[in-house]
């Protein structure tokens, strides 16, 4: 697929799975299970997937999954499974290596989407893609190093620490590169950033957490990980009624079975209305 300067590539980096009550927050389990069958442990499969924009002079890369830092412990945990899917095959499925990464976006510091970021060698950590710079958005960050409770168990220092020590990381409150809009949310967490694609004829919206998988579209459908689920609720409604209105390609980063989809309403209720493939 190709949207003004940009070609664009789904880029799958990891399978794992995460608990489906705090996925799909106050839903009762006999309605989001049709949708998003659970295992033994109430957990439902997922996995991490990022969008690569490549253009004349930038490879950017949008999150970068769960990486691979992981104990035996939490691999457990989370069900992650790095044997089908890993950052670098898909690159290199598609031409390219983590070397030729000008720009990695985090859309928030959340582990399964900046887990990524680095890397171990030996024992040392460092950062997964050496030549590019990483942009952070200034209140993710903040809370990122400052988190709450509730939230401290998704932020991993290890997935920043060493980028700021070289001196790759740039804090942002606005746009930031060229041909892409930046539409912040504030319900899943402090300054979530979703990056928008477009050309005028075709628009394409980076849903992150806000949009996890294709069974979170109805709006009430919100995860108990949100900092503010009734924000999350005002901002899906806003953005689908936008995105069905400009017939925008909506991007899963979790979904196990869709990249990405437009929207269509039935009703009172917002739905898929065709899945759209970013790449083979």
């Amino acid at each position: 697929m190709k949207i003004g300067k940009y070609k664009l590539f789904s880029i799958e980096t990891s399978e794992f799975s995460l608990d489906g009550g705090a996925m799909f927050g106050i839903i009762p389990k006999v309605m989001w299970e049709k949708k998003a069958p659970s295992d033994n442990l109430n957990r439902i499969k997922m996995v991490t997937r990022s969008l690569l924009l490549v253009s004349d002079s930038h490879k950017i890369i949008i999150d970068t999954g769960n990486g691979s830092k992981w104990t035996k412990k939490h691999l457990e945990l989370y069900n992650i499974d790095l044997s089908m899917y890993n950052i670098k095959t898909s690159l290199n499925k598609h031409g390219f290596t983590t070397d030729d990464i000008t720009d990695v976006i985090c859309t928030h510091l959340h582990f399964d989407h900046a887990g990524g970021n680095t890397i171990y060698d030996a024992d040392s950590l460092i950062p997964a893609f050496s030549n590019a710079t990483y942009w952070i958005s200034q209140k993710n960050w903040n809370l990122a190093n400052h988190p709450s409770q509730k939230d401290q168990g998704s932020f991993i220092e290890n997935d920043w620490e060493v980028l700021g020590q070289n001196n790759m990381i740039r804090l942002v409150k606005e746009q930031f590169l060229p041909g892409i809009e930046i539409y912040f949310t504030q319900g899943h967490t402090d300054g979530l950033m979703h990056p928008v694609i477009s050309d005028g004829n075709n628009t394409l919206f980076y849903g992150a957490d806000i949009f996890p998988t294709a069974a979170h579209i109805p709006i009430p459908w919100v995860m108990s990980y949100d900092l503010r689920p009734n924000e999350t609720v005002k901002e899906k409604g806003r953005l689908l009624k936008k995105m069905y209105n400009e017939e925008w390609i909506l991007f899963f980063e979790h979904d196990p079975k869709y990249q990405a989809c437009t929207i269509s309403l039935e009703g009172k209720h917002y739905c898929i209305n065709k899945p759209v493939v970013i790449s083979e």
